[in-house]
């Protein structure tokens, strides 16, 4: 059997200690391994007829290549955030021709069959995606095409649907919560106001639960549209009520005023989002006016998917691994590996579908404090939904 695999959307701790189990696992049973580059931007550029694309879009896997790969983080085959199911015309690789493909509208063309013709050439047998919502949303679709594939879930905002935990997600919530420590330093010696913004969608898990562990005074998360006014007295009292005379907000990138909208900026990528973030900025700025208090405005970003993953993500990176090829193995395809309960099952890949999962409110957020809210957790998975 010849198995592809390939990761889309934003690079992750725990992406490569998945591939190299995945390798690892396919060859002990005497299997080929191909990996694609660039997520699905490989399998759509592929040209049979130009014997140098073939090393632009793939790479032979083995256990010599992938050996030392699991003690780094991002992906050892790159990422992109090309979906093949919406593409703009001057994206289309140069030997193709849009006319070759439905436009499925506002100038985006639909080149599913031009992916399957290449998956065909190169005698890929079942395809493993590793990604979010939107990597693992087009590999549903392929399987709506009748090509095999078993998705793994990524995502340190630990939002997609179906499954309780995401590769990457207990890793940006280490880094979170250690920079935001670290901040304390400055923060403190100033006598300010903090506001740090983390990533976050549609979801404000990642911000909820480093706010939790970090013990920061308020979170404010995508879920709930939040008022200034009534955040600049709470940080105020905060910071009065502090021997160190500091306070600190710890905010989602998808946060948004109760009077306001999202922050976007830029051209929309191939999933057809526009980059998200400063709405950090925007609040200190208004904390500011408010409250005449000096400010500390920090976006931790991309910090908190660098470097190795920590344990946990290496647990959960080889164990998806293991339970992926446990399935291609019964030939069990259409499916997402997935943890629910805090047991390790699968679900339809098409689950991804239902749309991002999302903070439970009502458990877990004090709306009218902006604090996380934690109390009863018998009964509740690791990371509490």
């Amino acid at each position: 059997m010849r198995i592809g695999i390939l990761t889309g959307g934003g690079d992750v701790p725990g992406l490569n200690p998945c591939i190299k189990a995945l390798v690892y696992r396919a060859i002990d049973e005497g299997h080929e391994v191909i990996g694609f580059k660039r997520g699905w931007w490989g399998p759509l550029n592929y040209n049979s007829d130009d014997p140098e694309s073939l090393e632009k879009c793939t790479i032979k896997l083995d256990k010599i290549n992938t050996r030392t790969i699991d003690r780094s983080g991002g992906t050892f085959l790159h990422t992109s955030r090309t979906n093949p199911g919406k593409v703009k015309e001057d994206a289309i690789p140069p030997h193709l021709n849009s006319s070759d493909f439905e436009n499925s509208g506002e100038g985006l063309f639909d080149t599913t069959s031009q992916v399957l013709k290449n998956l065909e050439a190169l005698e890929i047998d079942v395809l493993i995606p590793i990604g979010g919502d939107d990597t693992l949303g087009y590999g549903a679709r392929i399987y709506e095409e009748n090509f095999p594939i078993v998705s793994i879930p990524k995502t340190m905002d630990n939002d997609v649907y179906g499954t309780d935990y995401c590769l990457g997600f207990s890793t940006a919530v280490t880094r979170s919560v250690q920079f935001i420590h670290q901040l304390r330093t400055s923060i403190g010696s100033h006598e300010r106001l903090a506001v740090i913004e983390l990533f976050g969608r549609y979801s404000g898990q990642t911000a909820l639960i480093s706010a939790y562990l970090a013990g920061v005074d308020r979170c404010i998360i995508s879920e709930v549209p939040f008022d200034v006014n009534k955040l600049a007295n709470f940080m105020i009292e905060d910071r009065a009520s502090n021997p160190s005379n500091y306070a600190i907000c710890v905010i989602s990138e998808g946060a948004q005023f109760i009077d306001g909208e999202v922050v976007q900026t830029g051209q929309e990528d191939a999933f057809g989002h526009k980059k998200l973030g400063g709405i950090g900025v925007m609040t200190g700025e208004r904390l500011k006016e408010i409250t005449g208090a000096n400010i500390i405005n920090q976006r931790i970003a991309y910090l908190m998917r660098s470097g190795a993953p920590d344990s946990l993500d290496l647990m959960a990176a080889n164990t998806f691994a293991n339970m992926a090829m446990d399935l291609i193995l019964r030939g069990n395809f259409g499916n997402m590996i997935a943890l629910q309960d805090g047991l390790y099952t699968y679900v339809p890949a098409d689950i991804v579908r239902n749309g991002a999962r999302q903070v439970d409110i009502d458990e877990l957020y004090d709306v009218e404090t902006y604090r996380p809210k934690i109390r009863k957790a018998r009964g509740k998975p690791m990371f509490l939904y």
